[in-house]
This record gives C-alpha cells, sequence and structure tokens, in this order.
C-alpha cells in the first residue's frame, strides 16, 4: 500500500530516524511525509560534511538548536519555516535523472498554483558538490546545483538529497518559500506531483505508537550520538 504518512511533532533526530527506518519496513512501497517540526530549530547536514566546518557556519549565524547529520548527502539545511518533506519508493534510475523527474512534476504543480521558476540545467564541475569549499562546510540553499528548482530571480526554493539502498531510494527535500510550512497549497502541490511522478495514488495513514517509540530509541541512540553527529 502506498501511504501518506502522518506523524506528531517529531524533532530533527526523530524525523532522520523514521525516514530511516520507512527504506527498510516498506520497501518495494511509496511513502510521502511531510515532516510536523516540534518548536525547536533545527539543522541538518549532509552525510559527508564535516561537523567541525558545519559547526562554524552555525556559529557564524549565531545558530544554537538542534542539528544532525542525514543519511543523504548535500550540504548544510536551515529548518526554519521549509516544508520539509521525504519519499521513500523503489526505483532503478540513478539519483540525477530522479531529481530532474521529480523536481519537473514539482514545478508544473507549483505553475498551477502561480508560482513559476525553472530546474537548473547547467552542467557543473563536480567540485560544486564537494561537502566542503575552501574548508567551509557547504550550504544547500547558498550554492545551487543541477536539478535544483530555483525562483525566477534564481535563488534556490527546492532542493534534495538521495541515499540508495539497492534498489529503495529515500529523498529528502526541503520545499523554501515564505510561509511553506503552513501553506496547504503547497503540499498539495507536492503530493499531486509525487502520483503523477509515481503513477500511484496515496492513502493517508497515521504513524502507530509502536513505530514512535522505535523511531524515539533509534533517534537517542543514534541521530543524537556523537558517533553519528561527529562521524567525520
Amino acid at each position: 500500500m502506498d501511504v501518506l504518512l502522518n506523524t506528531p511533532p517529531l524533532n530533527v533526530f526523530e524525523h532522520m530516524a523514521l525516514d530511516e527506518q520507512m527504506v527498510h519496513l516498506r520497501p518495494r512501497a511509496v511513502t510521502l511525509r511531510f515532516y510536523n517540526w516540534t518548536p525547536q530549530a533545527a539543522v541538518t547536514f549532509g552525510y559527508a560534511q564535516f561537523v567541525s566546518e558545519v559547526k562554524k557556519t552555525l556559529s557564524a549565524q549565531n545558530f544554537s538548536g538542534q542539528f544532525t547529520r542525514r543519511p543523504t548527502g548535500g550540504g548544510i539545511v536551515f529548518h526554519t519555516d521549509d516544508l520539509t518533506f521525504s519519499l521513500v519508493f523503489s526505483s532503478p534510475e540513478r539519483p540525477t535523472e530522479i531529481y530532474r523527474k521529480l523536481h519537473t512534476f514539482i514545478l508544473t504543480q507549483l505553475a498551477q498554483a502561480g508560482i513559476s521558476g525553472h530546474v537548473l540545467t547547467e552542467k557543473l564541475p563536480a567540485s560544486a558538490y564537494a561537502p566542503s569549499v575552501n574548508h567551509e562546510a557547504t550550504a544547500c540553499f547558498i550554492r545551487p546545483v543541477e536539478n535544483d528548482l530555483l525562483a525566477d530571480d534564481g535563488h534556490k526554493i527546492l532542493g534534495g538529497a538521495i541515499r540508495r539502498f539497492e534498489e529503495n531510494v529515500l529523498y529528502q527535500g526541503s520545499l523554501q518559500l515564505p510561509g511553506a510550512r503552513e501553506n496547504p497549497i503547497l503540499k498539495r502541490a507536492v503530493i499531486d506531483a509525487v502520483r503523477a511522478f509515481l503513477a500511484v495514488d496515496l492513502r493517508p495513514v497515521s504513524c502507530c505508537a509502536g513505530r514512535l517509540a522505535a523511531v524515539r530509541q533509534q533517534a537517542a541512540l543514534q541521530y543524537d550520538s556523537p558517533g553519528w553527529v561527529e562521524k567525520f
């Protein structure tokens, strides 16, 4: 069964744990989930980034909230008012093709909501995807890369990071528009885009108490632990 998974408010560590668990628990099904955030400020950073560089960036931004390493790649993402979501599905395609197709479907739906933009098609050098530049941690919404979704003025409004578990894909995305997190029109645009992209229907379901307990346990043992956060 392909689902739109609803949860109570979770912190950043719990969100990462739940995404990882969905890959293993529902390997052949589609799971779309919008993050329901607890009030704390939160940051995620890419799996391959150096925590010492990340901490320098957070200090420069006077950030004092929760932060953790994602299971996916990419750079630093500040989760303030963004519409954060994850998508788990099965696909043999390369990540670049997944980004291009999914972001194009989302762009189409956003256009119907009156939000215009374009998918970045420029081929960039490999250095553009490095976890750090000149010993500074890269930030996802400062340095757009190929297949990111940009507004008409060129600033990035949607980016995602992928990790593949054999045929199973975990995509974690952030849509950054004013008031995005509480905007039902933007949520509907993402839902309709996913339905068109994967040719599926999505049945709304709530995360059960047992799963939430397992998520909180993994969050405490892994995503909120120095062994994970300070891995590199």
